[in-house]
């Protein structure tokens, strides 16, 4: 800026020098450069009234910004380290998968903050490749992120695992699962532990429809081939005297393993907690603008709460029919619902009500930027576009077209039909009108003031194990435009 020519710089620095003389004009230019530089920096009484705005709307909703330093008193104890490590070979193992050759971090992958790195799952008869390259037949949804659950009273896009107390640390009032499990696992010290049990019966996802036995034969297999891994024996042995003293690996180790690393993933230290514990300059001037939309005139927080049970997690863990354009895969292992096999009923598909159809849980926000795709079924792929399907659903639905999404081409085809979705949307998506720089400040609130440092692909894949106790290779992961694929020999 000081250095431009007389024609190339703004019109009040170019009226200056005779008003103020040459000196007056360059320390003004100096003034106005810095202003032109940094946009986003407010001064004196204007910073002041944002962020006493800002931070009354926080005080009034009781977010604190200091949930994650309330998961050892919820626990009742400190996280157990030795078990998290356990849980974190786990969780990459295929020999967790009886069909061989997917396991949890196939759909919960760490390039993308433990979500899905596809718009719709692709669970078993995978190539082998976790990121944009993956390849293999759809499941019906997207996996959704595993950062944070430690905190979630329900669980899944339907909401089908549940804490009936609303507290996923109090079992008291019970769990609530599908059949055939029902509230058989409410004996689980938290919703964790007793989801735990689910994912390595799931046919489509990791079992595979080859091995005959229901689901407590599924598991029983999944622990004689674990308890027929020496090296797994020893580390679980290192934490179980049962298993130190000659006894098998349960299942109820296994789910323990699995969980205290899911309680490992709590990363809610981001900007907006910084801010409410009283940084002030942990948001920048458009973070704090967007952040006052967000819990004020868009009515974001009626839905991605922060209050109450809502453990600061920017969700109500509650159902809602969106009219998300519903997308249907070339090449699926699930059935679809709908007379054309063509939509996904949501809730309905667990409570059998018609009132719950094409209604959805309502995702967290926390960490929302390191997503690969968002809504159920990863109909949009840029955060911006999903949050402009909220300010005007009914338009958003019947203008979709999934090829500008920068879909993989299978998902690209005719989506379910349009006027049922209409017919369900819930009135709380009323149309909502912003300036094109409210809107801009809404999604810089979102994507980078909700967003931990931890969260990122870079610190991440550090989390990849770089050898398995059973031997087994490890799925090849792609963070960015590099595939990690870490040194296969087994643990001695």
């Amino acid at each position: 800026m000081l250095g431009q020519s007389e024609r190339d710089r703004p019109a009040p620095l170019r009226r200056l020098p005779s008003i103020l003389g040459r000196a007056a004009a360059g320390a003004a230019a100096l003034l106005v450069c810095v202003m032109i530089v940094s946009p986003g920096v407010l001064f004196g009484r204007d910073s002041d009234r944002l962020d006493g705005q800002l931070t009354g709307q926080l005080q009034e909703l009781g977010f604190t910004g200091r949930v994650e330093s309330t998961l050892t008193r919820r626990l009742g104890r400190p996280i157990d380290k030795p078990l998290a490590s356990i849980g974190r070979l786990l969780w990459f193992d295929t020999i967790t998968g009886l069909n061989g050759d997917n396991t949890c971090a196939g759909c919960h992958s760490p390039t993308n903050g433990f979500g899905d790195s596809q718009a719709i799952a692709i669970g078993i008869d995978n190539n082998g490749v976790v990121g944009r390259d993956r390849r293999g037949p759809r499941n019906m949804r997207r996996a959704p992120m595993v950062l944070d659950t430690a905190f979630f009273p329900s669980l899944m896009w339907n909401g089908r695992f549940s804490s009936s107390s609303g507290d996923p640390f109090d079992n008291s009032a019970g769990f609530i699962f599908p059949p055939p499990e029902g509230r058989s696992l409410s004996s689980e010290p938290h919703l964790l532990v007793a989801q735990a049990f689910i994912p390595p019966t799931e046919r489509t996802e990791v079992a595979g429809f080859s091995f005959a036995g229901d689901n407590d034969g599924i598991r029983a297999e999944v622990m004689r081939r674990l308890n027929a891994a020496p090296a797994y024996r020893r580390l679980f042995a290192r934490v179980f005297p049962a298993v130190r003293d000659g006894g098998p690996i349960s299942y109820e180790m296994f789910a323990r393993a699995l969980a205290e690393f899911e309680f490992t993933l709590t990363f809610a230290d981001a900007p907006i907690d910084r801010y409410a514990r009283g940084d002030l300059a942990a948001m920048n001037t458009e973070e704090k603008r967007g952040a006052l939309l967000f819990f004020g005139n868009a009515g974001c927080v009626s839905c991605h709460g922060v209050s109450g049970n809502s453990n600061e997690m920017f969700t109500d863990f509650k159902e809602h029919a969106i009219a998300v354009p519903q997308l249907v895969p070339q090449l699926t292992n699930n059935q679809f619902d709908g007379v054309g096999g063509n939509e996904d009923f949501g809730r309905e598909d667990f409570t059998g009500e018609a009132t719950d159809r094409y209604a959805f849980r309502t995702p967290s926000l926390r960490n929302v930027a390191v997503e690969a795709a968002y809504m159920h079924d990863g109909a949009f792929t840029s955060l911006a576009a999903a949050i402009r399907h909220h300010l005007n659903a009914r338009a958003s639905l019947l203008d979709y077209d999934p090829h500008p999404q920068h879909l993989p081409p299978d998902l690209t085809g005719p989506i379910g039909p349009r006027a049922p979705l209409l017919a369900a949307l819930d009135p709380l998506l009323a149309s909502r009108i912003f300036t094109a720089s409210e809107f801009d400040d809404l999604v810089t609130f979102v994507r980078d003031a909700l967003l931990d440092p931890r969260a990122t692909p870079i610190n991440l894949r550090k989390l990849v194990p770089a050898e398995l106790p059973s031997g087994n290779q490890t799925l090849s992961f792609e963070f960015g435009t590099t595939r990690h694929a870490p040194s296969t020999a087994p643990r001695r």
